[in-house]
């Protein structure tokens, strides 16, 4: 393989892992805060064992994950240089007021109400947990606008052939961008729902800790109601912003070949990318696509044979891809529904209370595919319409590239080794006795 293919598979090899701790992390942060604040407000002693027991996970996955960031952001440097060279000016700057403004704040007010417990007043040492969920959220706001900005950039201009930063708060309030971090955040906030409900129903189906579990179990499953309802609505505005940011991404995604007006949506179809056309076609749904893209029957979307086979993304993965994370998405929300309604008798719901530890994983797989429709459904380009990826790549020789990856790979399989089985570890082992002091 040459240089281009391996750094292209070092970079995805990096981001999957990175984004299999990220998602956890943003959504637990608030979930513990919430607990903590119960007991800030109630006195349960219950509320504050269930910040620590919660929050000694989330610590685990938050530690991983700042490993696997950082190595993530310097090949940037290492592998795509021409890159940082052509727009550094503009997605250079995100990702300091990222370091700078969001991530030493987290990881300072991180370190507060870890050794904090005896120290701060519980107001205090409640805020300071909000402080670390507050800011995790900014941190990922700032990358997610950098991400959007190559999806769909705005704000620049070109001199000197180099893209140069013109208007930052275009930037950073696109629609692109803003849409982005609340989709990606509802897949965030779903993954760390069902992580709690998971791990409660496990221990309330052996009758472990009953009435701490059924608490935590309570408070998961109106956050998980809310964001999995939420993401739903929030992925529609994301699916049509499509239509006028990414036409292209749009057409793969739905096996969409000839621009029209008045587009149904195939419910069974299967693509042929290289005759350009469906060899399946089958339950259509009158109108679906047009007004999925523009809220009206008479929409116009444009097909991917208005593109040159070259500028299209890969068909059939974006096609599978969008239709297993819409798939699970669903199955969210009914689970998720489910597990509200049944939430006040939650002891008595076996059946329930067997399935949840085995959703844990699907939220993960559900992310993943979401990153893979952004990134991939962006080929082949890496700042859409303005630089290729092909045209990105450094100048170094495929032996680094290769040792590298392999490097990465190995430590990135030993991080996510360490970190799934220190999880598994203390959620089995359940919360420890606390006192007031």
């Amino acid at each position: 393989m040459d240089v281009f293919t391996l750094s292209r598979l070092q970079f995805a090899v990096a981001a999957y892992f990175h984004f299999l701790f990220v998602p956890l992390t943003l959504g637990l942060s608030f979930l513990v805060a919430i607990m903590e604040t119960f007991y800030v407000k109630t006195g349960d002693i219950d509320y504050k064992r269930m910040a620590k027991f919660w929050g000694k996970l989330f610590l685990i996955n938050f530690a991983v994950g700042i490993v696997t960031g950082i190595t993530l952001e310097f090949q940037f440097g290492t592998n795509w240089s021409k890159y940082s060279e052509y727009v550094g000016d503009i997605f250079g700057s995100l990702l300091a007021i990222e370091a700078t403004a969001a991530f030493f704040l987290e990881s300072t007010f991180i370190a507060v109400w870890y050794f904090g417990w005896k120290k701060l007043s519980p107001k205090m040492h409640c805020a300071s947990i909000w402080i670390v969920a507050i800011a995790s959220n900014i941190s990922a706001y700032w990358i997610l606008s950098a991400n959007a900005w190559m999806q769909h950039p705005v704000g620049y201009v070109l001199r000197n052939g180099r893209a140069e930063l013109s208007n930052f708060i275009e930037i950073i309030t696109q629609k692109y961008a803003v849409l982005e971090f609340l989709h990606t955040l509802g897949g965030a906030y779903i993954l760390a729902g069902f992580f709690v409900l998971g791990i409660s129903a496990w221990h309330l189906i052996r009758k472990n800790e009953e009435e701490f579990f059924t608490k935590s179990f309570q408070i998961a499953a109106i956050w998980t109601l809310i964001f999995s309802f939420g993401e739903m609505g929030i992925g529609h505005f994301a699916t049509a912003n499509l239509k006028d940011a990414q036409p292209a991404k749009l057409a793969a995604m739905e096996a969409h070949w000839e621009t029209g007006k008045n587009v149904p949506m195939h419910l069974l179809t299967w693509p042929d990318a290289e005759n350009e056309k469906n060899v399946i076609e089958a339950l259509s749904v009158p109108s679906a696509l047009s007004i999925l893209a523009g809220n009206r029957p008479d929409t116009e979307v444009v097909g991917l044979k208005d593109f040159h086979p070259d500028d299209r993304p890969p068909v059939l993965p974006l096609f599978l891809s969008f239709r297993i994370m819409v798939g699970l998405g669903s199955l969210f929300a009914l689970v998720a529904l489910w597990a509200w309604w049944k939430r006040n008798q939650i002891k008595q719901q076996t059946l329930l209370l067997k399935l949840l530890p085995w959703m844990i994983p699907l939220p993960y797989l559900a992310n993943e595919f979401g990153w893979t429709i952004a990134e991939l459904g962006r080929q082949p380009w890496i700042v859409y319409g303005m630089m290729k990826t092909s045209d990105a790549v450094s100048p170094i020789a495929v032996s680094q590239v290769a040792t590298s990856l392999v490097a990465f790979f190995g430590i990135y399989a030993l991080l996510g080794a360490v970190d799934f089985y220190l999880l598994f570890k203390f959620a089995r082992k359940g919360p420890e006795e606390v006192t007031n002091a």
